[in-house]
C-alpha cells in the first residue's frame, strides 16, 4: 500500500472584519450644521456621545458637524450683526440738506 500525499487546499484569504455601523446621528449632525447650525452642534455633541460609549463609527462624521455648526453660527451672526450696523453707520454719516 503506498501512501500518496493529500491534494494541498486552495489558500483563501481569511474573512474580513465586519465593519462598524455608522451612527445615525454623526450623519444627521453634519447635514444639520448646512442647513441648521445649531442643530448640527447639539445633535453633533449628542452623536459624540453615543460613539464613546456604543463604538460605532462616524466619529469625524460628528465632529466635522460641530465645528461647521459653530463656523456656520459665527458666520451668521456676523452677517445679522454687520446688516445691522453698516446702515446704522451710513445713516449716522447721512445730512439731510
Amino acid at each position: 500500500m503506498t501512501m500518496t500525499e493529500p491534494t494541498p487546499t486552495p489558500y483563501t484569504a481569511p474573512a474580513a472584519a465586519p465593519a462598524r455601523p455608522t451612527n445615525t446621528l454623526s450623519i444627521i449632525a453634519l447635514v444639520g450644521a448646512f442647513v441648521i447650525p445649531l442643530a448640527g452642534i447639539i445633535v453633533g455633541f449628542i452623536a459624540l456621545g453615543q460613539i464613546k460609549k456604543t463604538g460605532e463609527g462616524g466619529h469625524g462624521l460628528a465632529l466635522a458637524g460641530v465645528v461647521l455648526g459653530i463656523v456656520f453660527s459665527v458666520l451668521w451672526l456676523l452677517f445679522i450683526a454687520m446688516s445691522v450696523l453698516i446702515p446704522l453707520l451710513f445713516a449716522a454719516n447721512y445730512r439731510y440738506y
